[in-house]
């Protein structure tokens, strides 16, 4: 059960066919097929419009966009094409659940939400290095997302944390404004794409710090540097900077539901049809994804969740 138990007395609540959790490409893409379905599926945004996808300025690699298109715009895409068929998106937040009857019970700040079936889309959040100045400096220099602060560091030298697609990425994109990106990587190799790697280690503004990790973010009102440590010699270093940038990997939005669904570490297992340990709750992109992890395969996992979820609602509810 959840940590914060629902409870219908004193609520006005509402029913619907289909709830999904998270606006990102699973869970837009779950309330397009669904609401084509004629399911008129109810769509709770969460604190991030777009999900994940949304903070990346631009995306290369999805089909139907030769030149690339913006995370934020493709997201405004999603949504105005499931709109179009049905479904009501909502900025909302799902706080609470019960999925040990049906309707399955949702609580979010809106009010109490009865639900048919269930497509879980609530993504991941980005994981910190949890080191002395980092919280205090967040928002002063201490940054997990270049699409939104990357303006704020015009003509000024930055740190990019990681060796990801995101690392990389996103430290492309400072190049734009940044004098510098410095980018430490705690192993000696890059995990990115043989094309990030590529137009990142031959930018003239990028370089590379191997087996090295951030001991300390530094700073009184604002990031002046970092203490670093080669985790193979043990040197300790120090590197004057104006930002830093983290991207170490994400954490699955899940919570919400620990002990009511199946979870290998804190990720949502579901079958090849997106079904979860308990019928009529579906998960679909990186909630349940741990290895993927991109925007199509979040998009078809959406897909399949709400095709799956309405063949549930045929053979339960007719």
């Amino acid at each position: 059960m959840s940590d914060v138990p629902v409870s219908t007395l004193g609520m006005t609540s509402r029913h619907v066919k289909l709830l999904v959790l998270g606006s990102g490409p699973a869970g837009l893409s779950a309330a397009l097929y669904a609401a084509r379905a004629e399911l008129a599926p109810l769509v709770l945004t969460g604190t991030e419009l777009g999900g994940q996808a949304a903070l990346t300025f631009s995306i290369e690699n999805y089909p139907g966009f030769p030149t690339g298109v913006g995370g934020a715009e493709l997201g405004e895409l999603f949504q105005k094409q499931a709109e179009r068929f049905g479904a009501q998106v909502e900025f909302d937040t799902a706080y609470s659940a019960d999925l040990s009857s049906r309707p399955f019970k949702v609580q979010s700040d809106g009010g109490l939400i009865l639900a048919d079936s269930l497509v879980i889309a609530t993504g991941a959040s980005s994981i910190h290095l949890n080191i002395p100045g980092e919280s205090e400096l967040t928002g002063k220099g201490t940054s997990y997302c270049a699409t939104c602060d990357g303006w704020f560091f015009k003509d000024k030298q930055v740190v990019v944390v990681g060796g990801g697609d995101s690392a990389l990425e996103e430290g492309l994109f400072l190049t734009r404004y940044a004098t510098s990106v410095t980018v430490f990587h705690r192993r000696d190799a890059l995990r990115a794409g043989a094309v990030l790697q590529k137009r990142a280690l031959e930018h003239p503004k990028m370089k590379f710090i191997w087996n090295t990790v951030l001991t300390e973010v530094v700073g009184s009102e604002k990031v002046e540097a970092v203490r670093t440590k080669n985790v193979v010699t043990g040197e300790l270093g120090l590197t004057s900077t104006d930002g830093v940038f983290i991207f170490i990997g994400h954490t699955p939005n899940t919570k919400l539901f620990e002990g009511q669904l199946e979870m290998e570490n804190g990720y949502i297992k579901v079958d090849s049809h997106m079904h979860t340990s308990v019928p009529g709750v579906f998960a679909a992109g990186e909630a349940a994804d741990a290895h993927f992890r991109q925007v199509i395969t979040s998009a078809g996992m959406g897909a399949a969740a709400a095709i799956e979820a309405t063949h549930f609602l045929e053979q339960n509810y007719g």
